[in-house]
């Protein structure tokens, strides 16, 4: 396979997977196509990490056989996810023109995202090249779990994302939960589809990283030995801050004390209000001065968070996987996660943290007082959480993937 796998296309047509930062939607979207494209290098399998230009169009090496493109498409500007729709045609000429049609310089378009799809798929089926689709988040997983108030995802998503997966030679899916979305509700064809779990940078995330504690505690304002809870993500409404900000209320009303509540994340655009929503409650509820708003962080700054905190908070409504349950593990913090879609994956109960069914804060609250109150619990599972993160890897990741591209080329 080795021969005939010679380069793969990744497209990331709404985000630049060059871009580190650890928390966000897209920010653990580029991190696994960063970590996955780093690792199909290590195979001998050079791939372009293709993505619409905010700026000046250009390529740019960036790691040993990883090559970015960012091609002109539409404004040299960030825009909103709603507005690429409508520039999915200029990007695929773009694409077009980058592999050349008369001889294409991939093997393989695997496209990331439905948008990058939509552009990608007419390129792959006029050169005749294998088109591989990974949506990472599914509109219809999301409308099935979406909070009481929150607008579904618009109708062409979904008709788009049925059509993306009855046409692809491939579909990777990163859980059991996302098939059995896929194949229910988007139609997809059984056997196009291939569970390649995403894996976790464990040199980064670490329990015994230098002198972290002082640095997040110095960070974000935090007193020596207070216990910190960490929740990481894009601040919206299908994450669910608003359950964390509850619990750590009751905890506080069962307790008496509460630890502190440390939010990375920025809201996605158009959920402003959300956030807005969040500090007001907060303050609500008497907890303003224990709960940290810190924005998006840095890979670095993630680590340290994770490394430092007694236990990661997960109420998200919907996870097609949940890498930050792999990264909190192998950082060797228990995850307190919601019972449903692909947490039942990605946190291994009783070893890696523990799952909860019941959406009450008063739950969620009780959950963190049996931790933070037990330290030899939280030990034992901060250790087997660290060997269960263990048996991810990014390389474990690529291997599947060359099988899946190589069955494709056979």
């Amino acid at each position: 396979m080795a021969g005939k796998l010679r380069r793969v296309g990744f497209v990331s047509m709404h985000t630049s997977p060059v871009h580190q930062a650890g928390t966000g939607d897209s920010g653990g979207l580029n991190v696994a196509l960063m970590s996955t494209a780093s690792a199909l290098a290590a195979c001998d399998v050079e791939v372009d990490l293709i993505t619409r230009a905010t700026g000046e169009p250009r390529v740019t090496p960036v790691a040993q056989g990883v090559t970015l493109h960012e091609l002109p498409a539409g404004a040299a500007s960030v825009l909103r996810k709603e507005n690429l729709v409508a520039l999915a045609d200029e990007f695929g000429e773009a694409v077009a023109a980058l592999t050349g049609r008369n001889a294409p310089r991939y093997d393989i378009i695997h496209a990331h995202y439905w948008l990058s799809g939509l552009a990608t798929l007419p390129v792959a089926i006029e050169l005749g090249i294998p088109f591989v689709q990974s949506f990472h988040t599914l509109g219809a997983m999301k409308n099935k779990h979406r909070s009481r108030g929150e607008a579904p995802e618009p109708e062409g998503r979904l008709r788009s994302e049925s059509y993306l997966a009855a046409q692809a030679n491939a579909v990777v899916a990163g859980s059991r939960a996302e098939v059995e979305t896929l194949i229910d509700d988007v139609g997809c064809p059984a056997d196009r589809v291939w569970v390649i779990p995403p894996g976790v940078d464990v040199d980064l995330f670490r329990p015994d990283r230098s002198d972290a504690a002082d640095r997040v505690r110095k960070r974000y304002g935090i007193a020596a030995g207070r216990p910190i809870v960490a929740m990481v993500g894009r601040v919206q409404p299908l994450k669910d801050q608003e359950l964390s900000i509850r619990a750590l209320s009751a905890l506080n009303w069962l307790r008496g004390w509460a630890p502190a509540l440390v939010i990375a994340g920025d809201s996605t655009p158009g959920d402003e209000p959300y956030l807005a929503s969040l500090r007001q409650l907060a303050h609500d509820l008497g907890v303003a001065d224990d709960v940290r708003f810190v924005g998006a962080q840095s890979r670095e700054q993630l680590a340290d968070l994770l490394s430092v905190a007694s236990i990661t908070l997960m109420p998200s409504r919907s996870e097609t996987f949940g890498l930050v349950a792999l990264e909190s593990a192998a950082s060797g913090t228990p995850v307190i996660g919601y019972r449903g879609t692909g947490l039942v994956e990605s946190v291994a109960e009783g070893k890696s943290g523990l799952l909860l069914s019941s959406r009450e804060p008063r739950s969620w609250a009780q959950a963190m007082a049996v931790l933070l109150d037990d330290p030899d619990t939280r030990s034992r599972l901060s250790e087997t959480a660290r060997l269960h993160a263990l048996g991810f890897t990014w390389g474990t990741t690529a291997t599947a993937l060359m099988g899946v591209y190589g069955n494709l080329l056979a």
